[in-house]
């Protein structure tokens, strides 16, 4: 069999983007076994991605997690349904800071329980995620640093 990079590199390119859109759907499955309806796979994440921080609105668009537009929709939803609160810093009162609720907070914990099920059984399985951590961040490194070298314009 002849090693090919590059067939390799699609095929993992490919694997990602199936990845993510099946977590989504396993988020939305745990969503709907919980009885939660007013909000969607990708907002429960964006709860897991605040924490138990109070964050910057800022924050979670530089982290790369969203797009401005789409945070500010997203955390909109959350807001409304009740999964978190915003306020304006205290620091710099144009900067809007959001923290779950009590609420946010307990379905973020449900989603942590899930991952760590998840990481059991693919652990016990005999899977070495942090290796797998370790590839998929050179990984991230080596598309970061091809989009800062291009030219702007």
């Amino acid at each position: 069999m002849t090693r090919d990079p590059g067939r390799a590199y699609r095929a993992v390119t490919r694997m990602i983007e199936r990845l993510h859109r099946l977590y989504l759907d396993v988020i939305r499955a745990e969503l709907d076994r919980l009885g939660i309806a007013d909000i969607s796979a990708v907002q429960a994440l964006l709860l897991t991605n605040i924490g138990d921080a109070e964050v910057n609105v800022r924050t979670l668009t530089e982290r790369g997690y969203y797009q401005g537009s789409n945070a500010s929709y997203n955390l909109k939803n959350l807001v409304e349904a009740g999964y978190i609160e915003q306020f304006k810093s205290s620091q710099d009162r144009r900067a809007t800071i959001v923290r779950l609720t009590r609420t946010g907070r307990a379905l973020s914990e449900r989603i942590a329980g899930l991952e760590a099920d998840f990481a059991d059984v693919f652990d016990a399985e005999g899977n070495d995620l942090a290796a797998l951590l370790v590839r998929l961040e050179a990984l991230e490194h080596g598309w970061t640093n091809h989009i800062r070298s291009l030219p702007l314009g």
